[in-house]
């Protein structure tokens, strides 16, 4: 008999956290040392390449692949969805080959990637497709509850991909070229470990794919009525975000385009802890919904939601104050002009939690016209925006270039994510206010506890170095958030007792249970 690998919510969780804060740590290095070793411009005409192929990935996605995660969680015995999903999946791939191919062939790419060559066109474009696949492949680990072998597979892709760049940096080897061509071995690399998994399992069968005409009908009307709502969405999302980058390129150039993706990567660590979690909560939501259980829902989104949210804010915060040597440490001396989008873009990433989990409970509800509403007002906002943050002078703008970037992202992200929060307050029926108080005050104490712990560390350090300056203030921040949150637990939205439990659940799981 087959063991059963569908684990508990809180053990897969914990096992995605572990991954998560091995990843942090290779990931922490790994920024110390990519933009150093690229520059602001190689390293910013990777970020916009990148970001330009994941964007039309994500957007010819058009919401089929949380359709696909949805409907798998509720039938993971059915391996024709699988089926159907790799042949829609396969023909946006030939699709993108074609797009880029005509592009090139006519001579039309410098419009669409200003200042770019086709090598790094077509490595992009291939990076992006892998990408894609490999984020495929774990959601379906998650949906079928492999959670816990794939976050330890996960932890020993890291650790080769972490090895590799260490290994391309000490010999100098480390250009544009060669780190897209690092970026294809490690994600090839997951792709082949959590495929492998997923067939010792016992699906990915090759007699299993067969779809007779009258099945594929079926899944294309059950996958069109939960898209469509997203197809304009996802049209209008491709467009607005594709324009972000462009116009900063066309008016800032690589260089700005550096300093923007280094501020975005920053915040993307903090994210780390956070973003895990998205794929198994709506799991459990998809769930709860198709049972009918909305006391379930409403249980989970109150005790996730607040604890999530002030894990990011922690890092955020800090690293909002902190941006001046985050910036040396990550990016050296050459990403100096990075220093206020850093700051601006630290506070990305709690919202971003927040968008997430709210986005969440719209797809695992099915009330995806409502989310692709909310979100085609902003995203039709943002335009003008971002035109007039980034425009020169003479062109009616303020030519603030990443810093612009930075701004609009962070505002319209926070006034999205609050409209998507009141609708989800509203389905679930819980206080909109208490959510909203919440996130200000969370944000509030926890800024405040970081400028407290610069100023000390500045203080007692003042003929030290930078480096030094920001792990000793990291470890004065982090020692009051710990004596905030024992003062102050409903600030995670806990009580005093829920931790102290936890801590005991930690110490048993270490083997350092002490006796009752």
């Amino acid at each position: 008999m087959k063991k059963n690998l569908e684990d508990s919510f809180k053990k897969r969780y914990f096992y995605k956290l572990f991954s998560n804060f091995i990843g942090f740590l290779f990931n922490l290095i790994s920024q110390m040392i990519i933009p150093r070793a690229l520059g602001p411009e190689a390293y910013g005409n990777y970020g916009f390449l990148t970001n330009f192929f994941s964007q039309v990935t994500g957007s010819s996605d058009m919401g089929t692949s949380t359709c696909f995660y949805t409907k798998l969680s509720q039938r993971p015995k059915e391996q024709g969805i699988v089926s159907f999903y790799f042949i829609f999946v396969g023909i946006i791939f030939l699709l993108l080959f074609l797009f880029v191919f005509i592009s090139v062939a006519c001579g039309v790419y410098p419009l669409i990637w200003p200042g770019q060559q086709t090598l790094f066109i077509y490595l992009a474009l291939g990076l992006g497709i892998v990408m894609w696949s490999a984020q495929i492949i774990n959601l379906m680990t998650d949906a079928y509850g492999f959670t816990v072998a794939a976050e330890l597979l996960k932890v020993l892709q890291k650790f080769l991909g972490f090895l590799i760049l260490i290994w391309l940096y000490a010999g100098h080897y480390l250009k544009l070229h060669t780190f897209f061509i690092y970026n294809y071995i490690v994600w090839i690399i997951l792709l082949i470990f959590l495929i492998t998994l997923i067939h010792k399992n016992g699906y990915l069968r090759r007699g299993e794919f067969n779809l007779s005409k009258v099945r594929i009908r079926g899944y294309i009307s059950e996958f069109w009525c939960y898209c469509n709502p997203l197809l304009v969405y996802s049209l209008v999302g491709l467009v607005t975000c594709v324009f972000d980058r462009w116009i900063l390129q066309v008016y800032g150039g690589s260089a700005q385009q550096g300093f923007y993706s280094l501020s975005y990567q920053i915040g993307a660590v903090c994210f780390l802890f956070t973003g895990a979690m998205a794929p198994l909560f709506m799991r459990e939501l998809s769930i709860a919904h198709a049972n009918n259980d909305l006391e379930k829902m409403r249980r989970m989104f109150r005790r996730y939601v607040p604890i999530l949210y002030t894990i990011t804010a922690y890092f955020s915060c800090f690293v909002a104050v902190m941006a001046d040597k985050a910036v040396y440490i990550f990016g050296g001396s050459r990403f100096s002009g990075a220093i206020i989008a850093v700051a601006i873009m630290a506070f990305y990433p709690i919202h971003q939690t927040y968008g997430q989990l709210s986005s969440s409970v719209f797809y695992a509800t099915s009330q995806t016209k409502t989310y692709r509403n909310i979100g085609i007002v902003f995203l039709l906002l943002g335009v003008p925006v971002t035109y007039f943050l980034i425009a020169p002078h003479d062109k009616m703008g303020l030519n603030a270039g990443a810093t612009g970037l930075a701004v609009k992202m962070v505002l319209l992200n926070i006034i999205s994510v609050n409209v998507q929060l009141y609708f989800n307050a509203k389905q679930l029926q819980l206080n909109y206010w208490r959510y909203l108080w919440h996130q200000i005050i969370t944000v509030g104490i926890l800024f405040g506890l970081a400028i407290g712990s610069s100023f000390v560390a500045n203080h007692l350090l003042k003929c030290s170095g930078k480096i030094m300056i920001f792990f000793v203030s990291g470890i004065i921040y982090s020692v009051l958030v710990i004596v905030m949150i024992y003062i102050l637990p409903a600030i995670i939205g806990l009580r005093r007792k829920d931790i102290l439990s936890f801590v005991g659940e930690c110490k048993g799981r270490l083997g350092f249970a002490t006796e009752r």
